[in-house]
């Protein structure tokens, strides 16, 4: 019975399974049917518009032929209507010459006659009739404006649709996921001359393997990409995955898209518990401030709560660096003096980092990782649970490093954003000049529980980035810190 059961079982999760896999499938079709639909009407509407642009060049250019053959005419019209007046008027004057010569002829003084033939001679002399160029300044042949059309007829006789580029292909050896910065690389399956950019298309996802088109987020998009690779900067890594694909344009059309490629996106998001942060501090989400009224009118009403039960529970926290993750018990809120509020995220294993920015005015704060049972009195620092720096700017400015009740002044100044590296495998917490990354303390140590991020604040606030993987230039840093004595032993000897 057992065993059938069993076998029931597995029958029953491949064939949820299968049916996952035909419902992501129809969920692929219908929008790959969609987006023919959608690409179909676009490429109609280009079409018309490389016609009708097509067209009014044409216009364009017998407009401008027609003006050039009237300007033409109109040139020869008035070079020759110019030449034929001319002719006119020297045919004229040599009529009238013509016939006074012939009248000459019949006088018989021979004084009169002489004088007669000296004036016939000196305005034959002067004759235009004698100065005129017989020959037409232009011709009547227009030929040179003809067009021959023959060569742009048979091209676009041979017009036909551009070839569309194949799709590239990503190299995932090539790419580089590093500093929240995502680079990659592809590469055109042959040499295509005419490609003129790539368009990239990537998206965040929880899903490794291929992307899935339901409950999945949309394609963002990076067009004109002229290289064949592009890098993403300044990303956080919400999100377990991104997918990536890439599309190759030529000046007309744009190629299929190649093969989706998803690289691991592995980084520490976490929030700030608000259920257990102390009642003088305002939380949302990665900042928190100081409040100084805001637990006066709640604190009886969450301790009537807590006299009910056991304590106010915590909302369920995820761990890091196992599977599954551990439970964690409920706590009460800090009290007293213990300005305090932990991360919801518990470490467990593996190395992380995340970012600390306090606010201009803020008089007094601590960032650093504690044990989750660091008790709601405690304060950061001042427990063998706890590790810290601490900045203070109220009467005197300090900055130090804290743990078990111990101080260590460092002598550098206090960054505007510290960033915090966590290696709890290597027992090491370190902290740094976010900017620089400068070194400004390390911690040495055994962690023999999961800890928590840990926040201290009074008068001020504080703004927290995660999602962020461990620098490159941390990571270099703890490669040269490794070598050396670890700083807790330093602490020791130094009391506050």
């Amino acid at each position: 019975m057992d065993s059938q059961k069993e076998a029931l079982q597995r029958i029953i999760s491949t064939l949820a399974n299968k049916n996952d896999e035909i419902q992501n499938f129809i969920d692929t079709l219908n929008h790959t049917l969609k987006g023919v639909q959608e690409n179909s009407s676009n490429i109609l509407s280009e079409l018309d518009e490389e016609f009708d642009s097509l067209y009014s060049i044409l216009d364009d250019m017998k407009e401008s032929m027609i003006n050039s053959i009237k300007q033409e005419q109109v040139r020869k019209s008035q070079e020759l209507q110019s030449q034929l007046s001319q002719c006119n008027n020297a045919l004229e004057n040599s009529e009238e010459l013509l016939e006074f010569a012939t009248r000459s002829l019949d006088i018989k003084e021979p004084e009169e006659f002489s004088k007669a033939a000296r004036q016939i001679k000196d305005r034959v002399t002067m004759a235009s009739a004698f100065r005129l160029c017989l020959k037409p300044k232009v011709s009547d042949n227009m030929t040179h404006l003809m067009v021959d059309f023959s060569q742009e007829r048979q091209m676009l006789q041979t017009l036909k649709f551009l070839p569309v580029p194949k799709a590239p292909e990503i190299d995932p050896v090539e790419c580089l996921v590093a500093d929240n910065s995502v680079t990659v690389a592809w590469r055109m399956p042959e040499e295509d001359n005419k490609i003129d950019h790539f368009i990239m298309e990537y998206r965040k996802t929880n899903f490794d393997g291929l992307p899935r088109v339901k409950d999945e987020r949309c394609w963002e998009m990076i067009d004109n990409i002229k290289g064949t690779e592009y890098t993403l900067s300044g990303l956080k890594f919400d999100s377990k995955y991104m997918n990536f694909r890439v599309r190759a344009c030529n000046k007309a059309v744009a190629g299929d898209y190649s093969e989706a490629v998803t690289l691991e996106t592995k980084a520490l998001n976490f929030s700030l518990d608000n259920s257990s942060s102390h009642l003088n501090l305002k939380v949302e989400d990665s900042c928190v401030e100081w409040d100084p009224t805001g637990g006066k009118g709640q604190e009886s009403k969450v301790k009537g709560k807590e006299n009910k039960g056991s304590g106010t529970p915590s909302p369920k926290r995820t761990s890091v660096g196992s599977r599954p993750p551990a439970v964690r018990g409920s706590r009460d809120r800090f009290t007293g003096e213990s300005y305090t509020v932990l991360g919801d995220t518990a470490i467990e294993s593996g190395q992380h980092y995340w970012e600390v920015k306090a606010q201009k005015d803020c008089k007094s704060y601590s960032v650093g990782v504690a044990y989750k049972t660091l008790g709601k009195f405690d304060q950061l620092g001042k427990t063998n649970t706890s590790w810290c720096i601490h900045v203070n700017s109220w009467l005197q400015n300090t900055f130090a490093a804290k743990h078990n009740n111990k101080v260590k002044a460092l002598d550098v100044p206090v960054p505007e954003k510290i960033g915090v590296f966590c290696d709890f495998d290597g027992g090491q917490l370190s902290f740094y000049d976010a900017h620089s990354k400068q070194l400004l303390y390390s911690f040495k140590t055994k962690f023999t529980q999961p800890v928590l991020p840990g926040f201290m604040v009074w008068c001020g606030g504080l703004s927290l980035s995660t999602g962020m993987q461990v620098p490159s230039a941390v990571r270099t840093l703890q490669k040269t810190e490794n070598g050396m004595t670890g700083s807790t032993s330093s602490l020791n000897n130094v009391t506050q």
